[in-house]
C-alpha cells in the first residue's frame, strides 16, 4: 500500500510540474535559504502618523477642539501620574487647566480632579472632563465623580457637576461620554458606567439641573458579552494573579458615540465585539420602562472588540479594533471597513475627531499591564498619539 501511495504521489507531482503548477525551483529550495523576513507579512493599511508620544504615565483619552487644541488624560491606575489632564504643547505634556487642579485630594474631592478616564471637546468652546473619583478602580471617593468643564479661552474651570449618589454604586466606572447641547435648557451628556465588577449601564444628565438617571442597567447590551474570550498579540487576555490564579477579562458599556443629528446612541461593552443602538428620545423619556428600552435596543452586529467609539459628522462610526490592530470604519448604509492595522496600533483606547479631517487615537498597551502578566509590567515605552486622515468633520453638538 506504501508504494502504491509512492507511485500515486510521484505522478501526481509529474502532472502539476506538466500543467506549470509547480516550479522545479520551488521543489528543491532548501529551508535554510529562506529567512522569516523573506516570507510573506502581515501587511499594513493605511498610513498612521505619530503625533506625540508619552513616557511615565499610560495614557487613555484624547480630544481635540474645534481650535485645534489636543488634550489628553492619564488615569491613576498605579503609574506615577503628576497630572490627569494635560494639553499637548509641541513635544510636550503640561497639566490642564492647571497644577493645582490636577492634585488629587480626597478630602476635597468636588474641586480637584483624583483619577480622569476622558476629556471631550464639545465644539461649543469648552473641553468635558470626566473623573472617576476611583483611582486604581476603587470605591468612588464620595462625591468625587464629576463632569468639569473647561472654557477654551480662559482655561477656567467653567462649571462642576457632580454625580447624584443615585447614579453612582460602588462599582460604578465612569468611563466615556458624549454630549447634546440641542437638548434642554444646557444640554444633556450620556456617560458608560463600565463596572469591572458591578453592573453596566448608560447614565443621562441633565447639564442644567444636574439631574442623572441610569437606563439600561445590567441589560445585555451593557454588558459583557457571555463567553467573551479575546485575544490580544497571540495570547489569551486573562487578569493573572501573581498567586497563579487568573479571572476573565470582563468590562461593562465602554465605548460610546452619538449620531450628528443626536438620535441615535452608540455604544459597546470592552468585552465583547458587538455594537448597538439605541434612540436617546426613549433613552430619556421616563415613561418608558427598562423593559421597553432594552426591546429597543438594536444589535448591529460584531465590528471587532473595542475600547473607544466615535462618529463623524457623515454619520459614520469608528471603533478601535484592540484584537487585531486596528482602527475600522461603519458609514450609512455600508459595511465595516479597515481604516488602519498595524502592529503599531497596539491597544487603541480613545477616539476623536479633529477639525482638520483626521482621526486621532491613543496606543497605550493597556493589555500588557502588570494586572495581565501576573505582576509583570510588559508595557514598552513610550505610549502614542497617533492620527490617521479620514476626510471627514466631527459630528456636531448642537
Amino acid at each position: 500500500m506504501n508504494r502504491l501511495n509512492t507511485i500515486k504521489t510521484a505522478i501526481a507531482v509529474a502532472v502539476a510540474l506538466a500543467a506549470g503548477g509547480i516550479s522545479t525551483s520551488t521543489l528543491a529550495a532548501p529551508a535554510s535559504h529562506t529567512t522569516l523576513s523573506q516570507l510573506a507579512q502581515d501587511r499594513s493599511i493605511g498610513h498612521p502618523e505619530v503625533v506625540v508620544t508619552f513616557t511615565g504615565a499610560m495614557p487613555t483619552g484624547v480630544t481635540v477642539a474645534e481650535n485645534g487644541r489636543i488634550f489628553v488624560n492619564f488615569p491613576r491606575w498605579g503609574d506615577d501620574v503628576p497630572f490627569t489632564v494635560g494639553e499637548v504643547k509641541g513635544d510636550r505634556v503640561v497639566p490642564w487647566p492647571d497644577a493645582e487642579v490636577n492634585h488629587a485630594d480626597n478630602a476635597h474631592p468636588a474641586t480637584h480632579l483624583l483619577s480622569v478616564q476622558s476629556v471631550v471637546a464639545d465644539g461649543q468652546g469648552r473641553v468635558w472632563i470626566l473623573d472617576t473619583a476611583a483611582p486604581g478602580f476603587s470605591r468612588p471617593v464620595t462625591g468625587g465623580a464629576k463632569l468639569v468643564a473647561v472654557n477654551l479661552q480662559t482655561n477656567r474651570i467653567e462649571k462642576t457637576l457632580v454625580f447624584p449618589a443615585s447614579v453612582i454604586r460602588p462599582a460604578t466606572y465612569v468611563n466615556d461620554m458624549r454630549f447634546d447641547f440641542r437638548i434642554g435648557k444646557a444640554g444633556v451628556a450620556y456617560v458608560t458606567d463600565s463596572s469591572l465588577s458591578g453592573t453596566g449601564a448608560i447614565i443621562v444628565i441633565d447639564l442644567d439641573s444636574g439631574k442623572a438617571v441610569r437606563r439600561l442597567e445590567g441589560d445585555r447590551s451593557t454588558s459583557p458579552e457571555p463567553g467573551f474570550s479575546p485575544v490580544v498579540e497571540g495570547e489569551t487576555l486573562l487578569q493573572r494573579h501573581a498567586d497563579g490564579t487568573t479571572a476573565p477579562f470582563s468590562v461593562a458599556s465602554d465605548g460610546i458615540a452619538l449620531s450628528p443629528d443626536g438620535k441615535t446612541l452608540y455604544y459597546s461593552p470592552l468585552s465583547g465585539r458587538h455594537l448597538y443602538s439605541v434612540s436617546t428620545n426613549l433613552l430619556r423619556d421616563p415613561d418608558i420602562s427598562e423593559s421597553q428600552l432594552s426591546a429597543a435596543v438594536k444589535d448591529l452586529g460584531e465590528k471587532g472588540a473595542s475600547d473607544g467609539l466615535e462618529s463623524d459628522a457623515a454619520g459614520a462610526v469608528y471603533a478601535g479594533d484592540y484584537e487585531r490592530n486596528a482602527i475600522r470604519k461603519l458609514p450609512v448604509g455600508g459595511q465595516w471597513s479597515t481604516v488602519a492595522h498595524g502592529p503599531e496600533i497596539l491597544w487603541p483606547d480613545t477616539l476623536s475627531v479633529g477639525p482638520d479631517g483626521y482621526l486621532y487615537f491613543t496606543t497605550n498597551q493597556l493589555n500588557r499591564q502588570p494586572g495581565f502578566h501576573g505582576g509583570k509590567d510588559l508595557r514598552h515605552q513610550p505610549y502614542a498619539l497617533l492620527r490617521v486622515k479620514i476626510n471627514a468633520a466631527p459630528a456636531p453638538t448642537r
